[in-house]
């Protein structure tokens, strides 16, 4: 059977994308034995994410990234590298959004390096081989990245952004169930504080999806064609797939915080380094960036996401998937 775990990084930032990661295995036992985090003393690098690591602070969550990739067997010898063979979707559907003259501030890569030790990276494949040994072979990884643009698109439309956050977790669940080829049980982090997600579906629209339990800790569905799919409260901490997708995405979203940054201290290197959040730092950032941002001509739509998270639940709203374009 194979297992998939599924989380968000970034849903309430004023900055920055949002990620939406999977990380899929191979599993030789019944899902509770597969999915339960390991014993005390491995948590230390392996837990939900916002106990372990922090902005500027994310060396656990690239070693994770860099050791799945490494098992997919693709390119990983550039923090860019990793991003693409994490990312569902190509550099061109990526940049689609962006003005060619300010594509810079989210995509150029100069300078970037790694953070994490080899020491770091080979503790975490360890872990993965320990992980291996009770049953649990994790394949590989994919995320979504919905840029600040896309979030406007997606208000534009009516979408809040607990909206395309679940959109980005079924787009996962589809492209989990694809590549495994059969069914797949897949647990995701909560979305909000909801119960019932059917209704909310986008790209799971049409098909027949059946509640199997419906609550505020844990909402369960058995979708045709796909497998299991459930919302759990606080899964990140309980569910180890759903524990690495937190790790690794946390890594991809700072990361592409970071190009921002980066990008617009080149012209103000008093300009201090956020973490996108709503916090003094960030909003001394915005309105720091304000005057070169209009002299450049960059859109606010390309820097500044929409003023709400949206709290209206999915079902009571029109749920048209959101998805990028196919350029």
């Amino acid at each position: 059977m194979i297992f998939v775990g599924i989380d968000e990084n970034g849903l309430g930032p004023r900055l920055g994308p949002l990620v939406v990661t999977a990380v899929s295995a191979h599993c030789a036992h019944t899902a509770g034995q597969a999915c339960e985090l390991p014993r005390r003393a491995f948590r230390v690098r392996l837990d939900d994410s916002k106990r372990l690591i922090s902005y500027g602070d994310n060396a656990l969550g690239e070693a994770w990234a860099r050791a799945i990739v490494r098992r997919m067997g693709s390119d990983e010898r550039t923090p860019d590298a990793v991003v693409r063979a994490l990312s569902l979707d190509g550099p061109a559907a990526l940049l689609a959004p962006c003005p060619d003259e300010h594509a810079k501030q989210c995509w150029a890569i100069l300078g970037e390096q790694f953070g994490a030790p080899d020491e770091l990276v080979a503790s975490v494949e360890r872990d993965l081989a320990d992980i291996e040994d009770r049953g649990v072979d994790v394949t590989r990884a994919a995320c979504v990245i919905t840029c600040a643009r896309r979030l406007h698109d997606a208000d534009a439309r009516g979408l809040s952004r607990l909206q395309v956050d679940l959109h980005a977790m079924e787009r996962l669940a589809l492209d989990a169930r694809r590549d495994a080829g059969g069914d797949v049980d897949i647990t995701c982090g909560k979305v909000g504080g909801y119960d019932r997600y059917g209704p909310a579906f986008g790209p799971l629209k049409g098909f027949d999806c059946s509640p199997l339990e419906e609550g505020r800790a844990r909402s369960a569905y058995a979708v045709a064609g796909v497998g299991r799919l459930a919302f759990v409260r606080d899964a990140d901490s309980s569910h180890a797939l759903v524990a690495m997708a937190s790790l690794a995405g946390k890594w991809v979203r700072d990361l592409l915080m970071a190009r921002v940054v980066r990008h617009h201290r080149q012209g103000d290197a008093s300009l201090p380094d956020v973490s996108g959040y709503g916090d003094p730092k960030t909003m001394r950032f915005i309105q720091g960036t304000s005057l070169e941002r209009q002299r450049s001509g960059l859109p606010r739509e390309c820097f500044e996401r929409p003023g709400k998270t949206g709290t209206t639940s999915p079902s009571s709203r029109a749920s048209r998937p959101f998805l990028p374009s196919k350029a």
